[in-house]
């Protein structure tokens, strides 16, 4: 990446970070304020005035919340969400367009959240553990959702097709062999319809397993980088991430939904509710479960950071080609306009992956000591 380049880099990083920072930030005293001056409780009463049932009123509440959240978080989606990506070149939308994935997002997101919102409100409504109820059923519906997601819910926002570069899926299909990995397809999806970035991912569980290749990755990227990439996203596998990642989640989860639930039962006195269900009071629920995810955050980037070194080793064990990972870690970088080397505070509570320049390090490292003499 070349220095212009990594200036632009580092500015749309920071850019980045400071607006999430300030929206955060800006998010959690409005809700502190939407629950100490009383307004919750009375939009609560003000959608009991159209109905004496709970569930239609959880929905005219979350509704109005919704509309109004939407209306004053716009502004800064459009400047950040859209202007930004357009101004550093890295978004293919039209604004109409833009529009468009963000209300089929908004929609998807409310039928997928919709069910758990509605069991949460009849569990914290019926039974004092309710959060151990309610994290076994995220569980439980998290891995359904992992399984239908790339049949049903990813064709909705890409097209996906098998890669037609019979070659290139061959020497594909050759490391799967090699990985023991049964997959259901390898694919590529049109992500160029919404930007210049570059990306791949492991998507599925049991038969819906499969790789999933963005085009920009596929018309940009050497084969032999192709492979790289490919043998990574399998090492996700072969080094047993995939189940490691389902263990956390139901621990984080279980864990998680005790202590928010503690904490929320000894703050309702304080903004004025006595019980749990109240429906004015769940935004209670959700500032702790962000200030909870907050603390928690660099546990969980580290955790994810210590699977992407084992995924690079991987690659280089099953490649033993480090410069096919370093070109194709400079590519991603300059692509995706990555900053690669972050600040390192900022890397350690954040970064679900680690910097472009210690991942690059971290591999050279492993294959000299491991093949560049003759080791192994």
């Amino acid at each position: 990446m070349d220095e212009n380049r990594k200036e632009q880099a580092k500015k749309y990083e920071k850019i980045k970070l400071v607006v999430n920072i300030t929206e955060s930030v800006f998010s959690f005293i409005l809700l502190i304020l939407f629950l100490w001056f009383g307004y919750s409780k009375r939009l609560e009463l003000f959608a009991f005035g159209y109905t004496s049932n709970p569930y239609l009123a959880l929905v005219i509440y979350g509704l109005i919340v919704g509309l109004v959240s939407s209306i004053v978080s716009f502004p800064i989606d459009y400047a950040f969400g859209y202007r930004l990506e357009h101004k550093f070149g890295l978004s293919n939308l039209t604004f109409g367009k833009w529009l468009t994935e963000k209300a089929k997002a908004a929609i998807v997101g409310s039928i997928i959240a919709a069910p758990i919102a509605f069991l949460f409100y009849w569990l914290i409504s019926n039974y004092e553990l309710w959060w151990l109820y309610l994290a076994c059923i995220v569980w439980v519906y998290s891995i359904l959702l992992a399984q239908i997601a790339p049949v049903f819910i990813f064709p909705l926002f890409y097209k996906f097709t098998p890669i037609d570069n019979e070659e290139l899926k061959s020497k594909l299909m050759a490391l799967c062999d090699r990985a023991g990995f049964k997959v259901s397809g390898i694919y590529k999806f049109d992500m160029s319809k919404t930007t210049k970035k570059a990306n791949a991912a492991f998507t599925g569980l049991g038969k819906t397993k499969r790789i999933i290749l963005g085009d920009t990755l596929l018309e940009t990227f050497t084969e032999k980088e192709i492979e790289t990439v490919f043998a990574h996203e399998l090492g996700h596998y072969k080094r047993g991430h995939i189940v490691k990642n389902i263990l956390i989640s139901l621990f984080g989860t279980f864990i998680g939904l005790f202590v928010m639930s503690q904490i929320y039962i000894k703050l309702l006195p304080l903004f004025g509710f006595s019980q749990p269900w109240e429906i004015g009071a769940l935004p209670l629920l959700a500032i702790i479960a962000a200030v909870y995810s907050f603390f928690t955050s660099p546990l969980t980037a580290g955790i994810s950071r210590k699977f992407e070194f084992e995924a690079d080793r991987y690659a280089i064990d099953t490649t033993r080609d480090p410069l096919a990972l370093e070109s194709t870690m400079k590519k991603l970088a300059e692509q995706n306009l990555a900053d690669d080397e972050p600040n390192r505070l900022v890397e350690f509570w954040t970064y679900s992956h680690p910097s472009i320049k210690r991942r690059i390090a971290e591999a050279m490292e492993y294959y000299n000591k491991n093949y560049a003499a003759g080791t192994a």
